[in-house]
């Protein structure tokens, strides 16, 4: 434990200890994803997802390790019973931090099925992260304003697309579908110009996940509706963790029914997505205001 030694040491190493852990784990992730390029056959490609998601999940234990070196953390997690690595998975989570990445695929790790995020599609660039997540099927998304789709109407749809893809390839295994459903991170500044009727989240949106659940719902074993909190932790939470100032960590599950009320056609039925967006908006308040009470029990 290394927490009491000053910031301007932390920082750094705790940094390069991050930088080799993924520079490990996605280099042999990606070399998996070049032998699968070398030979498109199906059956080789199954058996090469075994090693590579050995590799995929040795980097969040790596992580976990080098969070504890540096932090005197405690981890609650509430609500993780009955949890299968077997099963097919759709988890819903709020994003207040890069450290949400490393909390959720930690929790993965030993109780739910491989974890595949939706990307943004600028995270391509990112050295052996990128590589190693193109490697493991993870769907990039690219968002368009609505002034530039209104210029170039050909690309109006392309995620759903990719959505659509996406979801057809993780049938093939046990998959856990990773979904920050407010597409970025909260900041007040975010907040703020935003608007949000909620006073600790952003507000939700609801067509990836409803073009998710119509894709592969039936599939789905569980909707995990994911609520992450540092609750000593307001500011800057990764800068904190890499500081030594981390201390607790709050991971709050909730497994919902995948019912005929969260499937269908959320782009030609008026109707569906009036009642999908109200089912959202009201899980999200009671995210809401269930991160209020954490942070008054914690």
């Amino acid at each position: 434990m290394l927490s009491f030694l000053p910031s301007f040491i932390t920082m750094p190493l705790a940094f390069i200890l991050f930088c080799i852990n993924v520079t490990l784990c996605g280099s042999l992730v990606f070399m998996g994803g070049i032998l699968k390029l070398l030979v498109p056959i199906k059956a080789w490609h199954q058996l090469l997802y075994k090693p590579m998601h050995a590799a995929y999940r040795l980097w969040p234990l790596l992580n976990l390790l080098v969070v504890r070196l540096f932090n005197k953390v405690q981890w609650q997690i509430i609500g993780a019973e009955q949890l299968d690595k077997n099963s097919w998975y759709l988890l819903i989570a709020n994003h207040q931090s890069w450290l949400d990445i490393f909390v959720l695929t930690c929790f993965a790790r030993d109780r739910i099925s491989e974890p595949k995020f939706f990307l943004k599609d600028s995270l391509k660039k990112v050295p052996f992260v990128g590589m190693a997540c193109w490697a493991l099927d993870m769907p990039f998304m690219k968002r368009y304003s609505s002034e530039f789709l209104a210029k170039n109407p050909h690309l109006k749809g392309q995620d759903i697309e990719t959505t659509r893809k996406s979801c057809q390839n993780f049938r093939e295994q046990p998959t856990t579908i990773i979904n920050f459903v407010e597409g970025t991170r909260i900041t007040p500044e975010k907040h703020q110009q935003q608007q949000s009727p909620f006073r600790a989240l952003l507000s939700p949106k609801a067509g990836g996940i409803a073009f998710t659940l119509a894709t592969l719902g039936e599939q789905f074993d569980k909707i995990l509706n994911i609520t992450i909190l540092y609750p000593d932790n307001d500011g800057h939470v990764m800068k904190d963790m890499l500081t030594g100032k981390l201390t607790k960590v709050v991971v709050h599950v909730e497994q919902l029914d995948v019912s005929e009320q969260v499937i269908g056609d959320y782009f030609q039925d008026r109707d569906f997505k009036a009642n999908f967006q109200g089912w959202l908006n009201q899980l999200w308040l009671k995210k809401d205001q269930l991160i209020l009470d954490l942070k008054a029990k914690y």
